[in-house]
């Protein structure tokens, strides 16, 4: 085999030519790298599997957050709300998805914690129970899953509590884990109910659960799940949040548009079987028209909901301004530049 390569000037050793190509290689791999090293790294918080965050997941997937400049690790923290907060106010990541009652309850105490947008302003959660529990009278004496002591499926179980006017220790409040997790633990009768969201609680009433209580029925305003950051971090990297936020809203916008290929989404990122497609179908469905909103600002009646709730543990929610916690500014400057309404035209 010949060892050489002919050029206009003469003869090239197939070592030369081989060392020109690396050396070409190198230079537009330089040349190319601030295009990857322009992308700022941004780390978001994820608390549960849930379908609330399927705008964050197709924003991951589907390369929206790259689009606007956004290297986004989102990472699954697990433990509910609470712990989410935790890790935000740690600095361990820079954004998070959280219940509001956790993040009004450490805004109450001190904690540098703010909302920016909203993933869902309304309750999703439903109370599932066994089908010889048919009154919230005969929940008592029962025990209720939740996901952890202080996540939003613990914030909901304490109003809906309230609701029927039955004390939390009247019941066994369990914390069993994510919904799926709270689904097996029905099925293998470890517990008599559960706070479920979809669509885990689809799949319980197909197994013959009954629906004691339904959060959107009862038309109690939850703030179900936020968007969240720390006034430190947002004044500091202004440009990096509305960048992050302007992708989470064409994640919205994507996931309403494009319904096979989020329900893929769904089906990966919550981990469940190709068969439980008709029921990540069915959440597609619930999200895509009465939960993501196109212009997503954090519910005030929300705020002033979750503060009722807690008033009576904690004074310091009685008059609190709800407003305090919420910063629609990074929204507000996203949807008067006309961007959003360009995302449904």
């Amino acid at each position: 085999m010949s060892t050489t390569a002919q050029s206009e000037n003469g003869v090239v050793t197939m070592r030369e030519t081989i060392a020109l190509t690396l050396l070409t290689i190198a230079f537009f791999g330089v040349f190319s790298a601030p295009a990857v090293s322009a992308l700022d790294r941004l780390r978001i918080g994820v608390a549960a599997f849930s379908p609330t965050n399927s705008a964050v997941w197709v924003a991951e997937e589907r390369g929206i957050f790259r689009k606007h400049g956004i290297e986004a690790e989102v990472i699954f923290i697990g433990g509910g709300a609470a712990r989410g907060v935790n890790a935000l106010l740690a600095g361990d990541i820079q954004f998070a998805t959280a219940g509001g009652g956790a993040v009004i309850t450490s805004a109450l105490k001190g904690a540098d914690v703010v909302m920016i947008a909203a993933l869902n302003n309304k309750g999703v959660h439903r109370l599932m129970v066994r089908p010889e529990i048919n009154t919230p009278e005969a929940i008592k004496g029962k025990r209720i899953g939740i996901t952890t002591f202080g996540s939003s499926s613990h914030s909901v179980l304490t109003m809906i509590l309230g609701v029927w006017g039955i004390r939390q220790d009247e019941i066994q409040v369990l914390q069993i884990g994510s919904s799926p997790t709270m689904l097996i633990s029905l099925e293998k009768k470890f517990i008599d109910g559960a706070v479920l969201t979809d669509p885990s609680y689809f799949i319980a009433e197909d197994k013959g659960f009954r629906i004691l209580a339904d959060l959107a029925a009862m038309k109690i305003y939850y703030l179900q799940s936020m968007l969240v950051s720390t006034r430190n971090y947002l004044r500091a990297n202004r440009d990096q949040a509305i960048r992050l936020l302007k992708a989470y809203v064409e994640g919205i916008a994507y996931f309403k548009k494009n319904k096979k290929d989020s329900v893929r989404i769904i089906l990966k990122k919550m981990r469940m079987e190709a068969d439980k497609e008709k029921y990540a179908e069915r959440t597609h469905e619930q999200y895509a028209s009465q939960y993501f909103e196109s212009v997503p600002y954090p519910s005030v009646v929300g705020i002033k909901t979750v503060l009722e709730s807690i008033a009576k543990e904690n004074p310091k929610a009685r008059g609190a301004d709800p407003n305090m916690f919420t910063d629609p500014s990074l929204l507000k400057s996203i949807e008067e530049s006309g961007f959003i309404k360009t995302l449904y035209e």
